[in-house]
């Protein structure tokens, strides 16, 4: 097994964005210093891309939904009226526009596995990862909103497992398109002989499976990364699976850091147990970093982003995703009770998110702060690095998704004030290695899924009949 190491010191920074108004930081679009009106404009996205390549960023994630936030009072009108999370526009489309300002930045890209075909999908992100130089990821996902199913023909979402199952099959047939269908060194380019690509190695994949029949072969020569660097978020046992099997950076969740550093234990060891080692997967926690100049400037920011954050807009947002409409329950009810109470509309990875005993006034109280741990800070640069110092020493963690308030000041005050600091210490790289975004995650792997990754096994076209 070919151990993939790097400096247990350098952390990977992401910033946490979508292609929308209103991402998760509710209300905010009101802000006098945002500027996510711009969200439709390509210049937005390539100020942002120069931005955090200028910051030394790993990468830009970007989130997606494929339905809006109707669980809240009975319909999508106040996700509408917020703006949360629509209008939202494809993930995928401004990706080659920052690429073309940057050099180095990687774009990681949210997919849903559950409503399109993976043949599609497996030529658009070929063609990123060709663009991009190899700086593309993919994170995976099986899609969660009811109102998703729907916009796709189906009369409610699957169920979880199901979900899951047609997750693992879907990432069999991209392997076998990305890995398998064509050999190093198809592409001859042979202009004397007239011969661009040798047929003789390229194949067809011939899938003949329970969701999915494809024929192949991909349409796409080898990109650089040929799989791109794939991340994952699930949390419940069954994502966790998903995650030890085919991930390579894990975004992970948690109330506390005894949470994250069991969470983080967790999928390094089921990691080993899938034969690919604990240092296969890195992982990420979402980070709420409000910085200033000095800690009554970083304390004032923060209560102006409070002071206009909508409940509305987080009640939406709580309620599209749970099923649970808090509004139509007394304070007094139990979330877990309504949830498993509501079998059409969650499931039991839902059910099981909320603490025993946890309530709709709870819930309430709760709905618009920012400041739930563990990876909370406010303060100057020095002191928000003494804090991620402390995270990650007691939980393990490789890096963290940064979480916007403001477009650019979020990033800016990061960038000014708190990366200076990190890079003291020798926690934040002062330049980018040469590479693709695999290899920046993983220095001296190569570009390419390690042998020991299950989507490895069909190079060369083995195991295809």
């Amino acid at each position: 097994m070919r151990a993939r190491q790097r400096s247990p010191r350098e952390l990977s920074f992401n910033l946490f964005e979508m292609n929308t108004v209103g991402h998760i930081s509710h209300g905010l679009w009101r802000h006098e210093g945002n500027t996510r009106e711009r969200y439709t404009d390509l210049g937005f996205w390539q100020d942002q891309a120069s931005l955090l390549e200028e910051g030394l960023f790993d990468a830009v994630f970007l989130a997606d939904v494929l339905g809006t936030y109707d669980g809240y009072r009975g319909g999508p009108e106040t996700a509408l009226r917020e703006a949360v999370q629509v209008p939202n526009n494809d993930p995928l489309m401004v990706i080659p526009a920052m690429a073309a300002v940057t050099a180095h930045l990687g774009f990681v890209a949210t997919f849903s596995t559950t409503y399109e075909p993976p043949f599609a999908f497996a030529r658009r992100a070929s063609t990123l990862d060709h663009l991009t130089k190899g700086r593309f990821g993919w994170n995976v996902v099986t899609s969660y909103l009811p109102g998703a199913a729907r916009n796709f023909g189906l009369d409610d979402q699957l169920d979880h497992a199901q979900r899951y199952a047609r997750a693992h099959e879907y990432l069999d047939v991209l392997y076998k398109l990305w890995e398998g269908s064509w050999d190093d060194g198809a592409v001859v380019r042979d202009g004397e002989r007239g011969i661009y690509t040798d047929p003789a190695m390229v194949r067809a994949i011939n899938h003949i499976g329970e969701y999915f029949r494809v024929a192949g072969p991909h349409l796409s020569e080898p990109s650089p990364q040929r799989t791109p660097l794939l991340y994952q978020a699930g949390s419940s046992e069954t994502g966790r699976a998903f995650a030890a099997r085919h991930a390579e950076a894990v975004f992970v969740g948690g109330s506390s850091l005894a949470d994250f550093e069991g969470t983080i234990s967790d999928i390094r060891s089921r990691a080993e147990q899938n034969g690919r080692g604990a240092d296969a997967v890195r992982t990420l926690g979402s980070a709420v970093l409000i910085a200033g100049a000095t800690r009554a400037d970083a304390q004032r920011k923060a209560e102006r982003y409070q002071s206009l954050a909508s409940a509305e807009g987080y009640l939406a947002h709580a309620g599209g995703g749970s099923g649970i409409d808090l509004a139509a329950h007394p304070p007094g009810a139990v979330l877990a009770d309504i949830a498993a109470s509501n079998a059409g509309t969650t499931d039991a990875a839902t059910s099981a998110r909320y603490a025993p005993g946890r309530t709709v006034g709870d819930a309430l109280a709760e709905v618009t702060r920012f400041d739930r741990g563990p990876f909370f800070a406010v303060g100057t640069g020095e002191e928000i690095a003494d804090e991620i110092e402390g995270w990650v020493a007691a939980t393990g963690i490789d890096g963290f998704n940064l979480r916007q308030f403001v477009s650019p000041g979020t990033v800016e005050d990061f960038v000014q004030y708190v990366v200076p600091e990190l890079q003291k210490r020798g926690l934040y790289r002062t330049a980018y290695p040469d590479g693709t975004l695999r290899e920046r995650l993983f220095p001296g792997s190569g570009p390419r899924l390690p042998a020991d990754h299950p989507g490895a096994r069909y190079r060369g076209g083995a195991g295809l009949a």
